[in-house]
């Protein structure tokens, strides 16, 4: 009996016990109930009904002097499914992309990608309306560019947030026209920040999200969950074409310089000049310059009279930081510098000798000294159909040229010309030809104003110095 009443008062005392908890227990799990429609649904309604006014289908095209020309890519049936193709007057052949409203006057953005080597452009609103649009300025280092739109505003503009601000997990939506079937919304998360070995831009510094970016979608929004502008839709990483879940965006607070530009009448975006070549620091490097850790923008060399100079910046300066935001590589640097308006100075923090400095850095814009004397080359040459500026600090900084003092930049290469089809490229910078040096636009144009049996010709592309002989 004493067995029994012993296991009953256990019994008893456990009951107690998980009476005088229940109450508690109970506070602990209770769900409070709903406040509002979008908690009891759970959607993102809202805030798709906010900025979804404000995003536009880009519809494109090229006005071709010689139709017969046409590049057959365009009948390709893959293309066509991707990009769009076949007539001009089929509407779904000219969407190529998206943009977003970010001015009541009209002002739109969209990359430039979208609209390169187009004559015709317009844009579609969410509400049906359909209006052609100026090309107001093209970035392509940026891969950016701002359209505006020929019509009687206002119209409904997107609030620009800040891409400082965000972070990875936060959640996004992304808005766009993918394949050409409509204005589309997908959500996801920020997946990663600062992604500077994607290879879409100079300026390199991207968002990476889940949410599913598919072609069609370049150009349209990233935005926050309070419908703000974090991004600008610009590439994926696929092997088939369609999303996997790696596509990355233009960060805004690099879009808004652009948009500055486009709003002062600008043509083109000035950005800071360095002057001042940097590479990234590897383990090696870091151990030899007692670093915890590789990282930041190591300078290689530094010119004289530049800002970077004028600035006290000398070879082998670590640089860590713009205005207290960390860079982690020279891309990284280019991104944070790029952001800054002309006028002013930037605090750049650097590591010298071991030790911490912050050095003032005047931002002003490369000089275009000498001009450029632009040249569209006709001649009896390799080169016939090739454009040519004399090189200057501008456009050294803006064609992002490495090692080169002397010679004159190929800045456009004409479809079907000589220059074309011996391969002349963009971007070259043309040394010299026939063992004479190329100091100018007009030196060069001498050089070729005669036929030759054979060139000799000497350039650089790609930080590499190629001479070549090529039958006259």
């Amino acid at each position: 009996m004493s067995l029994i009443s012993g296991r009953i008062a256990r019994a008893l005392a456990i009951c107690a016990a998980l009476t005088l908890a229940l109450p508690s227990l109970a506070q602990q799990t209770l769900k409070q109930p709903p406040e509002s429609k979008p908690q009891i649904t759970l959607s993102f309604a809202p805030v798709v009904k906010k900025v979804q006014p404000a995003v536009v289908n880009v519809f494109a095209q090229r006005v071709e002097q010689h139709p017969q020309q046409r590049n057959p890519l365009f009948d390709d049936p893959i293309f066509q499914r991707f990009f769009g193709g076949g007539r001009p007057d089929e509407p779904a052949a000219r969407s190529l992309g998206s943009g977003v409203i970010v001015d009541s006057s009209g002002l739109v953005v969209t990359n430039h990608h979208v609209i390169e080597g187009m004559t015709d452009v317009k844009v579609a609103l969410s509400d049906k309306r359909e209006f052609d649009a100026d090309i107001v300025l093209r970035d392509p280092r940026t891969d950016l560019a701002v359209l505006r739109i020929k019509g009687h505003g206002p119209f409904p503009v997107m609030e620009l947030g800040d891409s400082d601000a965000i972070e990875v997990g936060d959640l996004v939506l992304a808005l766009g026209n993918p394949f050409g079937v409509g204005q589309t919304v997908t959500q996801g998360i920020i997946s990663a920040l600062a992604r500077t070995q994607v290879g879409i831009s100079d300026y390199g510094f991207f968002i990476q999200t889940d949410a599913a970016i598919n072609p069609g979608n370049s150009g349209g929004a990233l935005v926050d969950m309070s419908g703000r502008l974090v991004g600008i839709n610009s590439a994926i990483y696929s092997q088939s074409g369609g999303s996997i879940g790696i596509g990355f965006a233009i960060p805004v607070n690099m879009v808004k310089s652009v948009i500055a530009a486009a709003e002062n009448g600008g043509t083109k975006v000035q950005r800071p000049w360095l002057g001042a070549s940097l590479q990234s620091v590897s383990r090696e490097i870091a151990d030899g310059l007692g670093l915890e850790r590789p990282s930041g923008a190591l300078v290689a060399n530094v010119s004289a009279s530049s800002p970077a100079g004028n600035a006290g910046i000398k070879s082998g300066d670590v640089i860590t930081a713009v205005d207290g935001q960390p860079v982690d590589d020279p891309e990284g640097f280019s991104y944070r510098l790029g952001t800054k308006p002309i006028g002013g100075e930037a605090k750049i923090s650097l590591l010298r000798g071991g030790k911490q400095q912050v050095v003032a850095l005047k931002l002003a814009p490369a000089p275009e000294m000498p001009a450029r004397d632009s040249i569209k080359l006709n001649n009896p040459s390799p080169f016939s159909g090739a454009t040519i500026v004399n090189l200057s600090p501008a456009v050294v900084d803006e064609y992002n040229v490495e090692g080169v003092q002397q010679g004159v930049m190929v800045t456009d290469v004409e479809d079907g010309s000589t220059a074309a089809e011996v391969g002349v490229q963009k971007g070259d910078v043309i040394l010299s030809i026939n063992d004479q040096k190329i100091g100018t636009t007009r030196e060069m144009a001498a050089a070729t104003a005669s036929k030759h049996y054979y060139w000799k010709l000497s350039l650089a592309r790609g930080g590499q110095v190629i001479t070549t002989m090529i039958s006259g």
